[in-house]
């Protein structure tokens, strides 16, 4: 397995780390060991694609409703032979 050493970590970052590992039972490194192994999980990612993020972004804030301009036929394309 492989190592790393983290430096200039802000002590507020650190003093977070502690309580956090603290509250979870784990030591500094195991919690840091979770943290990554959650972030770097795919599987743990929500499955939904941008515009059902975007939808559920705005659908909290009251949603919106946009005035759309009726649609037109296609102009015809130049010939260009």
């Amino acid at each position: 397995m492989a190592s790393i050493t983290i430096r200039n970590l802000e002590d507020e970052i650190k003093q977070n780390l502690r309580v956090r590992a603290a509250k979870n039972g784990h030591s500094m490194e195991e919690e840091v060991r979770e943290i990554l192994r959650y972030t770097f999980d795919v599987n743990s990612l929500p499955e939904k694609n941008l515009g059902t993020a975007i939808h559920q972004l705005f659908e909290a804030a009251g949603g919106i409703e946009l005035d759309l301009p009726p649609r037109q036929p296609m102009r015809e394309l130049p010939d260009f032979d």
